[in-house]
């Protein structure tokens, strides 16, 4: 009663209902009066089910009648982070193959803290949707004694102080968190045991673990050994001279102490071995071994995987084999059954893959990809494979963010608001909060929200960035989308799949991989196209035009390098430059020509102690001589490794040593490359002496000590045009 007083004042509800219904349900039919706000102001309360370890199989079997009846079913993830570095970002730069790297990196590193799922039932009686979030706690932990999976992840702290903002539960996350296995983990796991067991069925049930004798080093060792042979003698020749052996005979006390405990084993006579040491054991193994071949050492596990050791007497050696082999079935029965416990959380992923229903997201690409890394196996090395890989698991997803942006209608309400998903909740479904912002024009959809009335006590009132929550507001924004598809759900029936519908369906498996990537993920092929609603702040990126340099000086700013570079290739050489981190930066040439012209002319000044290449415009961009430069190939490539510094210079100089990274131009002389040898320093100098004005420069003879500051930087100022042709030339 105390508990559904607690709640009452939380979820909201019509007035006319019952009490029960205004305990158990929260709906809308109609907006209030809108007014100001943006999506921040505090919602309404909605039951959320929070499912732990502890409630795990009831909240399960309850969740599969929701989910088989559900039209569609949304879905959130809470993580404990989003990016491991800064330039693991995704840029507007990004290549597809390097946005997935980084977004695959994510998945791999943080952890899944919170799964939200929520089914949405049409209920044509009522005009609504029925919704039952739910909130699953999820901890990675060891729950199989041969699992070799490593458990650990990152934290991020801007991600942990975010949810600890919003109260997010770390206490029951971390002591009732739901464990799992992946598919993956779980295949590994069963072939594991499977091979365990086929090696103990095939060996000698005559044979021990401990096959290899144990020397008896000290008198206590041969006096136990002895003594141990004697207790065992006389027990199993009790055992032979009486025709019925019960119950009283095993537990006289002749044969029953503290560390023999006398009991039955798949109705044989037993001793239950107590209180030794495990040097005892192997003792007493050796002994039954090398004396008793009708006494079977027997070691079972109980389900809190403590160990129970027995000595047990069969009538002869196919008794024993039967004996043993029934002990492994026994083993291997209950090692398949902590299997299938310990996929834990896993079970919902499964349920819902196994339905086929429509899943719904919003902005949903890591959240994909976390549920893959986490779930199913490790993460393909590709975007195609990721996709058509998922697919197969999911063949119905929906993105909200890229039905917003998809549909004009929604575009055009929406135009000055962002795409967050609290902010197109409050926008979309006002009544859920206590001070709406500005509604759409159309009526919304009805959604209602039951708790089950006999587990009130699994209920807590949903807030956002809560995953149980999340999921619902996802779900009710996806019924207020479709409603302005004109997607009547009147006549929609339990059998129907809503993923078929002909105004949804080419929406269907189209998701934003990034908020900034411009482009529309096709999840059925792979393949992505631009998202035409999308506008970018950067010019179309040509990804052969583009450089990578990093290790600069610390004080050099992207602008910086842009004015150094244009100062040699021209005012229009570039049309992007963007930075990575403060440690790099991709700039993009207006011509493709340039990226090779610029890495031979870095490589030569790089190469040469002329004064030269002390006044080039460029050794602003080379100073303190660690700068690198490569092609956008191998930005790829660094971002994909595995190793994780958080500077973007940092990461490269890990990934790739400096003999992989820069174009080298071999059998060549300090400025052969660039054209700046004798034969076009002589070629310029005459150039120079032409124009006049004080040039000195006549001959390639004359003394080095006689030319000036001056003298250099005319000879650079007029030997750019002549570089261009003698790199094109090279």
């Amino acid at each position: 009663m105390q508990c559904r007083l607690r709640l009452a004042p939380l979820l909201r509800a019509p007035p006319p209902r019952t009490l029960l219904s205004r305990l158990l349900s929260s709906s809308y039919s109609s907006p209030p009066s809108s007014g100001g706000g943006d999506g921040s102001e505090a919602s309404s309360g909605v039951a959320v089910k929070q499912v732990t370890r502890g409630n795990l199989a009831e909240a399960l079997e309850e969740l599969r009648a929701r989910v088989r009846d559900a039209a569609f079913v949304g879905i959130d993830l809470e993580m404990s982070g989003v990016t491991s570095a800064p330039w693991r970002d995704t840029f507007e730069l990004d290549r597809a193959d390097v946005r997935y790297l980084k977004l695959r990196d994510s998945a791999q590193r943080f952890a899944a803290l919170q799964l939200g799922v929520c089914p949405f039932r049409w209920d044509p009686a009522k005009s609504a949707f029925v919704a039952h979030p739910h909130n699953f706690f999820i901890f990675p932990r060891k729950e199989l004694p041969y699992d070799s999976s490593s458990h650990e992840f990152l934290c991020q702290t801007s991600s942990i102080d975010f949810l600890a903002k919003y109260q997010f539960d770390f206490n029951t996350c971390f002591h009732e968190g739901i464990s799992y296995l992946s598919r993956a983990q779980e295949e590994e796991a069963l072939q594991k045991f499977n091979m365990l067991h086929h090696d103990a069925t095939s060996a000698s049930p005559n044979t021990s673990e401990e096959g290899e004798d144990v020397p008896l080093k000290s008198t206590a060792d041969l006096l136990f050994t002895e003594r141990m042979k004697i207790r065992f003698s006389e027990w199993r020749d009790t055992i032979r001279s009486n025709s019925r052996v019960d119950n009283n005979l095993l537990g006289s006390n002749k044969f029953s102490t503290d560390q023999f405990q006398t009991v039955f084993f798949k109705m044989r006579p037993a001793i239950m071995l107590n209180g030794f040491t495990s040097h005892q054991l192997k003792l007493i193994q050796q002994v039954l071994r090398k004396n008793f071949r009708d006494l079977m050492y027997v070691c079972t596990f109980g389900e809190d995987d403590t160990s129970e050791k027995r000595v047990v007497y069969t009538d002869n050696s196919d008794d024993s084999i039967l004996l043993m082999n029934g002990v492994q079935e026994d083993l291997l029965r209950s090692r398949k059954a902590r299997v299938e416990s310990a996929i834990g959380v896993r079970h919902v992923i499964d349920l819902l893959a196994s339905e086929r229903k429509l899943i719904v997201g919003h902005s949903c690409f890591l959240d994909i990809a976390q549920v893959y890394s986490k779930f199913i196996g490790p993460l393909p090395s590709s975007m195609k494979e990721f996709s058509m890989g998922i697919n197969k698991i999911f063949p119905h997803i929906a993105d909200t963010r890229h039905l917003m942006s998809a549909n004009d209608v929604v575009q055009y309400l929406m135009r000055q608001k962002s795409k967050s998903l609290s902010s197109a909740f409050s926008f979309l479904c006002p009544a859920f909060h206590s001070t709406a912002a500005e509604s759409s024009t159309r009526a919304p959809v009805r959604i209602e929200v039951e708790a089950d009335e006999t587990m009130l006590s699994c209920f807590a009132s949903g807030a956002k960035h809560e995953a149980g929550y999340d999921a619902f507001m996802t779900g009710s924004v996806f019924a207020q989308l479709c409603a302005h598809l004109d997607i009547n759900f009147e006549h929609l029936t339990p059998k129907e799949n809503l993923a078929r519908n002909n105004k949804l369906q080419k929406y269907i498996n189209h998701i934003s991989p990034s908020f900034n990537s411009g482009t529309v993920l096709d999840l059925s092929t792979g393949t992505e196209r631009p998202d035409t609603g999308y506008k970018s702040r950067y010019p179309a990126a040509v990804y052969d035009n583009i450089v990578l340099i990093w290790g600069f000086q610390s004080a050099l700013r992207a602008n910086d390098i842009k004015d150094s570079i244009c100062k040699v290739f021209g005012p229009a050489s570039i049309t992007t430059i963007f930075s990575i981190d403060r440690t790099a930066v991709l700039v993009q040439f207006s011509k493709q020509e340039s990226v090779n012209d610029f890495l031979d002319l870095k490589a030569t000044l790089e190469g040469t102690d002329s004064a030269i290449s002390v006044l080039h415009p460029l050794s602003t961009i080379l100073q303190g001589g660690k700068t690198r430069a490569a092609n956008y190939d191998t930005y790829r490539d660094i971002c994909s490794s595995s190793v994780s510094k958080y500077f973007f210079a940092d990461q490269a100089e890990a990934v790739c040593p400096a003999s992989n990274t820069e174009l080298k131009c071999e059998n060549l002389d300090d400025g052969d490359a660039l054209g700046i040898n004798e034969s076009v320093i002589d070629e310029t100098a005459n150039a120079s002496a032409q124009h006049g004005e004080g040039t000195k420069y006549t001959s390639k003879n004359q003394d080095n000590s006689n030319i000036s500051c001056q003298d250099i930087l005319g000879v650079l100022q007029d030997g750019k045009t002549l570089f261009g042709k003698r790199i094109r030339r090279t």
